[in-house]
């Protein structure tokens, strides 16, 4: 006689009863075609922007082949015949092309050492205001520069520093001898990253404060349980919180590091300064519209745009790594 367990007799489902197996219901994809049918009126407000890029940004991409071909005007606007890599061999050659280079990362080094963390602080500091009448005052005149034309914020610049202008009349006020401030290429740097500044920290202002009211009041009440003061609060709570939004906007100012601002340096600059004030957009400029040597020119203009993906790129990869958060 053995002893074990007996095992209980199985049980058949009663018949005309189907066995239940569980299953994993997944939803049905749809087509492109059936979402474009459901959703027609979403997509159909995309068609102006992407008809805008296509038109304004991807087909003039088809010009960059005249920076391997020979272009004359009144020719081909394709060029005439192949030279390969001539026209970039000549301004690797060419000694003012790497210093209008080494301009353009000195130019936007300091716009981006300057105009990145001041609209940060800025809104730090007017999130810590609790007067509204007050707070809505320094906003409104901190972002009202970014509405001004580019040609109306030169023309103030260039009255305010001409030799007779507010800045002299002070200077001479304390006592000094006045200065030509855009004749001489040692101040150019620091009038146009001035200016920069004062036209362009307001706006970034507004999106670090819209930023900041995303994030949860809990978390700094329960910072201040933990004993946490302002400053702490600041770092481990405010910080973290708009840190989306502070490497979003880093890595689209490292896109468009090469292309310092164009217009307002050409509407600032003059032979005098051109040892500082010249960078690589003045310079195709120059030599596209002045000397009509459009090869070369797309040469440089393909090189600039090859260094601004790269950087973006990098800077995308650098963040999404050591971060967490990038555009893609």
């Amino acid at each position: 006689m053995t002893t074990g367990t007996r095992r209980p007799p199985a049980v058949d489902p009663p018949r005309g009863t189907p066995a239940v197996r569980a299953r994993v219901v997944r939803p049905r994809r749809r087509s492109w075609r059936q979402a474009l049918r459901r959703d027609w009126q979403l997509y159909s407000l995309a068609v102006l922007p992407l008809l805008f890029f296509l038109i304004f940004r991807y087909l003039p991409m088809v010009g960059n082949v005249i920076a391997f071909r020979r272009f004359q005007p009144g020719g081909s606007i394709f060029g005439e015949y192949w030279v390969g890599l001539r026209y970039f061999r000549m301004f690797f050659t060419d000694p003012t092309f790497w210093q209008v280079f080494t301009n353009t990362l000195v130019l936007g080094t300091l716009t981006l050492l300057f105009c990145f963390p001041l609209p940060i602080v800025l809104a730090l500091l007017l999130n810590e205001v609790r007067a509204r009448r007050l707070k809505r005052f320094v906003q409104s005149v901190s972002y009202l520069p970014h509405f001004l034309s580019i040609v109306i914020v030169a023309a103030m610049v260039m009255q305010l520093l001409s030799v007779d202008g507010t800045v002299n009349q002070i200077v001479r006020a304390a006592g000094g001898d006045p200065v030509s401030f855009l004749q001489q290429p040692e101040w150019f740097r620091a009038v146009y990253v001035s200016s920069e500044v004062w036209q362009t920290v307001g706006w970034g202002t507004i999106l670090y404060l819209a930023a900041l009211t995303t994030v949860d009041d809990n978390l700094y009440e329960a910072a201040r349980i933990d004993g946490a003061n302002r400053w702490r609060q600041t770092w481990h709570v405010t910080l973290p919180g708009i840190r989306p939004t502070m490497v979003t906007l880093l890595i689209l100012n490292i896109g468009s590091f090469m292309a310092v601002g164009f217009e307002k340096i050409l509407l600032l600059y003059n032979p005098l300064t051109y040892p500082t004030a010249d960078v690589i957009s003045t310079y195709l400029f120059r030599m596209g519209f002045e000397s009509s040597n459009f090869s070369y020119a797309a040469a440089i203009g393909l090189f600039e745009a090859v260094i601004g993906l790269i950087l973006v790129v990098s800077a995308n990869l650098i963040s999404r790594r050591t971060v967490g958060t990038s555009l893609w």
